[in-house]
């Protein structure tokens, strides 16, 4: 028998052996994701937040929003940031008929622009004596090919690190007189594996709130500071975000992106 003679069926074998890998690597890829065969879960967890204020960014939608749901549950005032108001709107109704709480209210934020960064804060800083709690939730995984800023900057770094960066700092000073207060920096699997981890984190967004959940009402971890959590339980970081003269030019890079001094704390 001639080589074009059994290259159907050679192909046949190369298809059925590369779909086989593909169904495992999608079944390991959500195992991780997952955290194993068990996702830990903090629902069961009393801690209440009564009187506490909590900003979550990107809390209108997915992880974000279950996060505002479970933590109003818990007395906390919530304040969404978010860019499109529609969409802020119909999340905080969400929020306030699950949760049970109207104290639930939006406030306008585009993170990829810094001077809607510095209103938000200062508005913020205006209205809340106190600041518990904030979530950095927002993020996107991808834009438009050469889309920037106003700033000029890549608009997915912008988002998911110098918006985040900027309003972090321009709150820590209330932060800081709130102690004990936290701040929460969210992350998905894809900065240690690929994009398509947020696809299945979206498969079941009330658990995957968990963690953030967890970070922002455990008692036993308020000492861990700056350390990286995943499935309610301590992990390990990536080497990179282990390496101290990266992490040093990162702030100094984020400090002269964002118009603050380098000395800034």
């Amino acid at each position: 028998m001639s080589f074009w003679e059994t290259l159907p069926e050679t192909l046949f074998w190369i298809a059925f052996v590369a779909v086989i890998i593909f169904i495992m690597f999608i079944f390991e890829l959500k195992w991780r994701v997952n955290g194993g065969f068990h996702r830990n879960d903090c629902r069961q967890i009393k801690t209440q937040l009564n009187g506490k204020t909590v900003i979550i960014t990107g809390g209108n939608t997915g992880i974000g929003k279950e996060t505002a749901i479970d933590l109003a549950r818990r007395g906390a005032r919530v304040i969404i940031g978010c860019r499109n108001a529609k969409k802020a709107e119909e999340g905080v109704k969400e929020i306030q008929r699950r949760s049970g709480s109207s104290n639930v209210v939006y406030r306008h934020l585009e993170l990829s622009d810094q001077e809607s960064v510095r209103k938000f804060a200062d508005v913020v800083l205006k209205e809340e004596p106190n600041i518990y709690c904030l979530v950095n939730n927002a993020g996107i995984g991808k834009a438009a090919k050469g889309h920037r800023t106003k700033e000029g900057y890549n608009m997915v770094f912008a988002v998911n690190h110098f918006g985040p960066f900027l309003l972090t700092m321009l709150l820590l000073d209330r932060l800081k007189a709130s102690s004990p207060s936290r701040i929460i920096n969210v992350t998905s699997v894809a900065h240690t594996w690929i994009k398509t981890g947020e696809i299945l984190v979206g498969s079941n967004e009330e658990a995957g709130a968990q963690t953030t959940v967890y970070c922002a009402i455990e008692e036993s971890i308020k000492n861990l500071s700056g350390r990286y959590f995943d499935n309610c339980q301590l992990a390990r970081e990536t080497k990179l975000a282990r390496d101290p003269a990266l992490a040093k030019k990162l702030w100094e890079v984020s400090c002269q992106a964002t118009g603050l001094d380098d000395s800034f704390s």
